[in-house]
């Protein structure tokens, strides 16, 4: 008996040492790159990083906004495209697929999660840039070179479909039975009782689906490299090309360390694109504690 509690208080005690290194982990990512980036933190003002619009690192201007609100587009469109898709999506596999088309569909589905960023960005290049270029900007009037906002918001969403698909249809298998036979009992149509039952009830886990995605979609460096055209200037259209500033940390860091200040700037992008995860995630959390109380 003596053994068995034993185990169990150090079962419990590890799994708690476990959750701090954990958090802890994420404090020491944050402090690591904030005493790297430090040096250009004290040289420049932070008003000056944050909203110039200059990047001349050989004449010491180092404006982060371009990439800044680079990222912003991109990940924007992406989120746009992939949210509406991903969900319908769901439904479909979750509330109406015969069990032979899910079996068949969701391995498919998820195939694409492993699918290396290296490969969308080359599938980008060939297919979705001449399809922009050629295309889509025409029909809209517009000229475009193909390495745009829009590319790489259109891969960037297929990148993200497999992780908000998946969890939201494990999201739609919580609901339970009862309610869906509850409305339908009372009269309610197929739908009525998606929309207002299943999709009502899923609602905080699609939300968390999404942040996930959008998590994803923030960090993706590869493909989006590729395809966005690296610009530092702040796009004013679908068309425009963008850098995005995980684009910027991996086609830069390694090069030109030798300029003063590059390197801290390098490391200050990755502390910003940290700190933009980092919002919108606990701004989705306290979404969701605000849809769970109204829910419940």
């Amino acid at each position: 008996m003596n053994k068995r509690l034993i185990k169990d208080k150090l079962a419990s005690r590890l799994m708690f040492m476990l959750t701090v290194f954990m958090i802890a982990l994420i404090f020491a990512i944050v402090i690591g790159l904030y005493m790297k980036s430090r040096p250009i933190l004290v040289t420049k003002a932070p008003h000056e990083l944050l909203f110039g619009t200059k990047w001349r690192p050989l004449k010491g201007e180092f404006g982060f906004l371009p990439f800044i609100m680079g990222t912003f587009w991109v990940t924007g469109v992406s989120i746009a495209i992939a949210v509406p898709l991903c969900l319908l999506s769901a439904i479909y596999l979750s509330e109406y697929a015969h069990k032979r088309v899910r079996a068949f569909s969701l391995p498919l589905i998820d195939l694409l999660a492993g699918i290396p960023s290296i490969i969308y960005g080359m599938w980008g290049v060939i297919v979705i840039v001449p399809l922009t270029r050629d295309v889509i900007a025409p029909f809209f009037r517009v000229f475009s070179s193909g390495y745009s906002v829009l590319t790489a918001g259109i891969v960037l969403a297929i990148m993200i479909v497999p992780v908000i698909i998946h969890v939201s249809i494990e999201v739609f298998r919580t609901v339970p039975v009862e309610l869906r036979e509850a409305s339908l009992s009372l009269g309610a149509t197929k739908w009525q009782t998606i929309k207002h039952v299943v999709i009502r009830k899923a609602l905080p886990g699609i939300i968390a689906a999404v942040v996930l995605g959008l998590s994803r979609a923030f960090g993706e460096t590869m493909a989006v490299l590729m395809i966005a055209g690296n610009v530092a200037r702040i796009p004013s259209s679908l068309f425009d090309a963008a850098y995005p500033l995980p684009a910027l940390i991996a086609n830069n860091y390694g090069e030109m360390l030798s300029v003063p200040l590059y390197d801290s700037a390098l490391l200050l992008a990755s502390l910003i694109l940290m700190a933009i995860v980092l919002v919108f995630t606990i701004a989705s959390r306290l979404i969701l504690i605000k849809i769970e109380r109204r829910i419940q």
